[in-house]
């Protein structure tokens, strides 16, 4: 069946594909560019913190591999590149929900692995989120690791390699990337449908994550953005009746609910594609799966908005100290200064610990409301 090219590259452009995709990343550019140039190694771990740019070296370090041998390099290269990719010999794993199955790892990895390209010299396997293999997974992939096709590239992209057996690590070339400049995430989000100042504060609330900061512009990460700001300030304004929790607690719920649908219904559909028996426990299993999803996802909200309130009261005590230059919400900075008036340092830097600790207990699977409701009085105490 014919697939498109969602994300095509002209022939001119290609060979500075990997160039671009590392441009940002100097220690991992010349790792990659050395195992190209050798070869030798067939197995890479492309590790670091999320929104970092693993994702695009990997497809790019994958399309150089796979045009090396190839009759027509550029083809190969295109077709590489492209997201979802048509090249045969680019396999691309993804977690089903929030793991990887066992059956995907041994029928598209593990078994795949053995079977010649389908054309030119090589194949590569990509394991995205490798952290996200049980254990039986990465057990049966050792040998793969150990004993590769001298054709079969392995690339594993992780955020969490702790969580990676090290039996599976010290069998892969480490290629480590950093946390990005608020500089360099900002040079990523040109394209953005935002203003300068709203991408300059996106860049800089993201922590060096180029995903989040994507996020933060979108309509999604604004609304959580808004009511996290909505939050922080209530607190300020010291309104006893205010319970600007609830909005948190309802979006959170709504992007939970969400990506939970989404993981379920990928879930059945990898489920009609596997083996009779196999098909069966995959679609008993999709709707827990699927929990587990909503729930990850609600916390993952829960916890962003509580990092930018921190943020609000971290650029609360920059602007009482004397120091805007510091503002990480670049956007916002006549309602920071409004807010700022009249308090004093060491009490917005209190309420910095009081979210922080709140987004500790909520990673413990505390009572999500009551301990938002708690916090907030706690920062009502804070700041009067």
């Amino acid at each position: 069946m014919a697939m498109s090219l969602a994300t095509p590259v002209e022939p001119s452009e290609l060979s500075a594909a990997l160039e671009d995709a590392t441009s940002d990343q100097p220690h991992a550019a010349k790792a990659l560019a050395g195992g190209l140039a050798s070869g030798a190694l067939h197995a890479y771990l492309f590790h670091g913190p999320r929104g970092t740019g693993k994702r695009a070296a990997a497809r790019a370090f994958a399309a150089e591999l796979l045009a090396q041998g190839s009759e027509d390099p550029d083809s190969a290269r295109r077709r590489a590149l492209a997201d979802p990719s048509p090249h045969p010999d680019l396999v691309w794993l993804r977690p089903a929900g929030s793991q990887h199955l066992v059956g995907d790892v041994r029928e598209q990895v593990i078994h795949a692995a053995a079977l010649r390209p389908f054309e030119g010299e090589r194949r590569v396997f990509v394991i995205e989120s490798a952290d996200a293999m049980q254990e039986e997974s990465q057990n049966a992939l050792l040998k793969t690791l150990e004993e590769p096709p001298s054709f079969a590239h392995l690339l594993l992209l992780s955020a969490e390699p702790e969580l990676i057996a090290e039996t599976v690590r010290s069998r892969c070339q480490p290629i480590a990337f950093a946390p990005l400049s608020p500089e360099a995430v900002e040079r990523r989000l040109a394209g953005a449908d935002a203003g300068s100042d709203e991408r300059r504060a996106a860049a800089r609330l993201s922590g060096g994550d180029a995903d989040l900061a994507a996020l933060l512009l979108s309509d999604p990460g604004r609304r959580i953005r808004d009511i996290a700001e909505a939050l922080a300030r209530a607190a300020c304004a010291d309104d006893p009746s205010a319970t600007p929790w609830r909005p948190l607690l309802e979006v959170s719920e709504t992007i939970g609910n969400e990506s939970g649908a989404i993981a379920e219904a990928e879930l059945l559909e990898r489920a009609e594609t596997a083996p009779k028996a196999e098909a069966a426990r995959r679609k008993r299993e999709a709707g827990e799966a699927a929990r587990r999803v909503s729930r990850r996802e609600r916390t993952a909200t829960l916890d962003l908005a509580l990092a930018l309130c921190g943020a609000w009261y971290r650029d609360l005590a920059s602007v009482a100290a004397g120091a805007p230059e510091l503002v990480l919400n670049a956007d916002r900075t006549a309602d920071l200064e409004a807010d700022a008036a009249g308090l004093a340092p060491a009490r917005a830097r209190e309420a910095v610990e009081l979210t922080l600790d709140t987004r500790q207990r909520l990673r413990l699977n505390v009572a999500e409301e009551l301990a938002l409701e708690a916090l907030f009085f706690r920062l009502q105490d804070a700041l009067a």
